[in-house]
């Protein structure tokens, strides 16, 4: 049996093929054009994604099923006839909303929210972006009029579009702001605070299943498996009792841990709960989730003003940490994350000196990273038991440094897996249906164990963070 799963993220299209024996095989992986048409605003072309993910499914051959892993919370709107987008995909990041969030905070409506989906008022999820395509996409209104409108996350988008199905995870769906985290539906009080028409929304389906069939090459393949790509890592990590987390450092920092059959709601903890995966025929698994919004992404940032030039120069620091040193780094660049939720936040460094360098500076991101994921973590044990190994992956895990000062500020074990493919690998686990079994934590090749107390440390970095705060208001 031979599954490939599609990778369908915020920078790239990556294709895995998995054979029968579990072996990995990277059959494609495609980059595409991130549009930036205002300050605030992150586009992706949506016949580009198409176009990318079209290329990977015909790049196999003998393949007996596809999952396909999502973004999450970026989205779109498209003719229910032709298929076509009418908008560009709104992406996850972007924050054109921010108004309208406002708006909805001073009208009182947080809480209710809150009670409703789990999810704070936040320009990061899809409810909001919705709504302004809707407000200012003339198609969208005429579309609207006709009965003729489409509205969902990028995965209804693909379905459609490949299969016909115009339906969504409840994985998927849980990101929007628009389901109510109890019933695992739509809910009529959400879709009428955010201004968004139930009738046009994607029906709301288990997360494995009969999603439709793709034709290639004169062959039909059904597509089995669709999530959001933090919790197909999740399953990919083997992350898959309760109390199991992991992080995945990416363009973000995506910290979840399993809490099992029924929803935790943390709202003072600034954690979120969601839907981790629903087998079909079972009920739903849920999780916590907490997000942080800069991390390779402050390093390539910090990369393109010149503070270094390959990746190899930042593994290894010969000073002391940077916080020793009085110098951090609050990775606010697009506002914080959880805990805070504050959009309004300023990436900071605090701390500079005559005598500050270089390297000084891209230590303390590394730092600030670490920081920062250790404070979600540190939440969401507040609210479960999270064991005592953190098993992480991403593009950020392969970085020595890092790994040490998080095992040390969680004062864990963290645990780096072997395969570097774990958001892929664990949507190909869910779309074979049991055919191969997730990576458990033990396999991992790379473990660090807690060195240095740094408890005073992250306390000193929780002032700068107070400092960063409401800094664009």
């Amino acid at each position: 049996m031979s599954i490939l799963a599609i990778d369908q993220g915020t920078t790239s299209t990556h294709a895995l093929l998995v054979g029968s024996s579990g072996i990995q095989t990277t059959a494609k992986t495609l980059e595409h054009q991130q549009f930036y048409p205002k300050a605030g605003w992150v586009e992706h072309d949506p016949e580009e994604l198409i176009q990318n993910i079209r290329c990977c499914i015909d790049s196999c051959d003998d393949i007996q099923a596809i999952g396909i892993a999502n973004q999450g919370e970026s989205c779109l709107a498209w003719d229910a006839d032709s298929k076509r987008a009418i908008s560009p995909i709104i992406v996850w990041q972007d924050n054109r909303t921010q108004l309208t969030i406002d708006k909805l905070k001073s009208e009182k409506q947080q809480q209710r929210v809150l009670e409703l989906s789990g999810l704070p008022l936040d320009t990061y999820f899809s409810a909001t972006k919705l709504r302004w395509i809707i407000d200012n996409i003339p198609a969208a209104k005429e579309l609207l009029q006709r009965g003729k409108l489409r509205l969902g996350t990028t995965d209804s988008f693909f379905l459609d579009r490949f299969t016909g199905h115009f339906a969504t995870d409840i994985s998927t769906a849980s990101r929007t702001s628009l389901m109510n985290l109890h019933t695992g539906q739509w809910d009529e009080e959400l879709c009428h605070i955010f201004g968004v028409p139930m009738e046009v929304l994607p029906e709301i389906v288990s997360t494995t299943g009969d999603f439709g069939a793709v034709e290639s090459k004169g062959r039909v393949i059904p597509i089995t498996a669709s999530i959001v790509d933090q919790q197909a890592a999740l399953y990919g990590h083997g992350c898959i009792n309760n109390g199991d987390a992991k992080i995945t450092f990416g363009t973000g920092a995506f910290a979840l841990v399993v809490t099992g059959a029924t929803p935790e709601q943390s709202p003072n903890q600034g954690l979120l709960p969601t839907v981790a995966w629903q087998l079909k025929g079972q009920p739903p698994i849920y999780a916590l989730d907490g997000g942080i919004f800069s991390a390779g992404s402050a390093i390539n940032w910090a990369r393109s003003l010149g503070l270094f030039q390959e990746y190899s120069q930042i593994q290894h620091f010969e000073t002391n940490s940077a916080i020793e040193r009085d110098l951090a780094f609050v990775p606010a660049l697009s506002g914080l994350g959880c805990p805070y939720w504050d959009r309004t936040a300023g990436g900071l460094w605090i701390g500079l000196s005559l005598h500050t360098r270089a390297a000084d500076l891209v230590q303390s991101i590394l730092e600030g990273i670490a920081f920062r994921a250790a404070e979600v973590i540190n939440s969401m044990n507040e609210f479960v038991s999270i064991k005592e190994v953190i098993s992480i992956d991403g593009g950020l895990a392969a970085n020595p440094y890092l790994c040490q000062f998080l095992a040390d500020v969680l004062s864990r074990q963290v645990t780096v897996q072997s395969s570097t493919e774990l958001t892929a690998y664990g949507t190909a686990c869910l779309a074979a249906e049991g055919e191969f079994e997730p990576y458990p934590i033990k396999d991992s090749t790379k473990k660090y164990l807690p060195q240095t107390n740094r408890d005073s440390q992250l306390l000193k970095f929780q002032t700068a963070v107070s400092r960063a705060a409401d800094w664009r208001l």
